[in-house]
């Protein structure tokens, strides 16, 4: 959990600086804004502080629609940032041209502190990128970008395929909604499953999609004369605790697994073993932040079977164990 304290040892809320560049998209502006400003710990204090920098001292930014913004803080926010934001821009002049910062860009940068956690969403990427944070590291972008993404950056090492990348302090999503995907992932991370869901409930928005998950998918509206797979969900969201076949959610359809397994695929953008570990994942999460159950009991109620493993498969999506997941996420946020 993200836990931030004053220099007199008091609360402070985690600062985020959202870095607004000419030619922005005011709907990815807008989402750190929805997202981190919404939730609160239990005696009602803001979790995070979101403040809107520029490159330059305050004023209007362009944006690729027809109206300005006025943006009020200049680059020194970007010196008290706790995370830093990079929203998509169309015109990052030889950012995406040349793979270089502006001499604004550079300065701005060189404010941020050590230590920092930096994030981009869509074609921000090309900023840290250009800032060469990213040499040497996994990172993703909008899926029509990728290839020139790659060509320009070859030292960062491109999936074109995912929502979202989290490489510790530096991560990086596809366009446009899955900046909301990443946003919700960091406060997932900061404070846990219950205060991520319940921002997502409030945005009306899922509560997680997994980064791995693949940018495009090829049927993301079911065709009305073809059997869709989301009763299938639905039937395995009722009995995660039990063991699930594939065989028995094809038949909750009528489809055989080949084409099930297709369909799947199409509409949710993974296979239907990803999906149930990923559900069995959350299911996990939530177990053990609301509820007092052993890790066995949370194991056997997620349907892992055994807390072997599903300490396996938490080390491996979370990179920590059940016990520790639970000491860090049971003091009690809310929003």
């Amino acid at each position: 959990m993200t836990t931030v304290v004053d220099g007199g040892g008091g609360f402070r809320p985690h600062r985020v600086a959202v870095l607004a560049l000419d030619g922005l998209l005011p709907f990815e502006l807008g989402i750190p804004h929805r997202i981190f400003g919404r939730p609160r710990d239990a005696q009602r204090r803001r979790l995070y502080e979101v403040v809107t920098c520029s490159v330059r001292p305050p004023g209007p930014v362009e944006t690729d629609a027809d109206f300005a913004i006025d943006v009020r803080h200049g680059p020194e926010a970007l010196a008290t940032a706790d995370t830093v934001i990079v929203p998509a821009s169309y015109e990052l002049g030889p950012v995406y041209e040349e793979g270089v910062l502006t001499e604004e860009l550079a300065a701005a940068f060189a404010l941020i502190r050590p230590g920092t956690r930096l994030a981009s969403i869509c074609t921000g990427a090309y900023v840290l990128a250009a800032a060469g944070v990213l040499d040497g590291r996994p990172a993703t972008t909008h899926w029509a970008d990728a290839d020139r993404f790659q060509r320009m950056f070859p030292r960062v090492r491109v999936d074109p395929e995912v929502l979202f990348i989290d490489d510790g302090d530096v991560l990086t999503s596809a366009g446009v909604a899955a900046g909301i995907d990443l946003c919700l992932h960091m406060v997932r991370a900061d404070h846990g499953t219950a205060v991520a869901n319940e921002v997502a409930r409030r945005t009306v928005v899922p509560p997680h999609r997994d980064g791995g998950q693949a940018q495009y998918i090829e049927r993301p509206v079911p065709d009305p004369q073809q059997a869709t797979t989301t009763a299938a969900r639905a039937w395995a969201l009722g009995r995660l605790h039990e063991p699930i076949q594939l065989r028995d959610m094809a038949a909750q359809v009528s489809l055989s697994v080949r084409t099930f397994t297709r369909r799947f695929r199409e509409e949710t953008g993974v296979s239907p073993g990803q999906w149930l570990t990923q559900q069995r994942v959350e299911r996990a999460r939530h177990l053990l932040e609301s509820t007092d159950l052993s890790v066995d009991q949370v194991a056997r109620q997620a349907g892992f079977g055994t807390a072997q493993s599903m300490r396996q498969h938490l080390q491996a999506a979370l990179g920590v164990t059940p016990t520790a997941y639970r000491r860090t996420f049971r003091a009690g946020s809310t929003v």
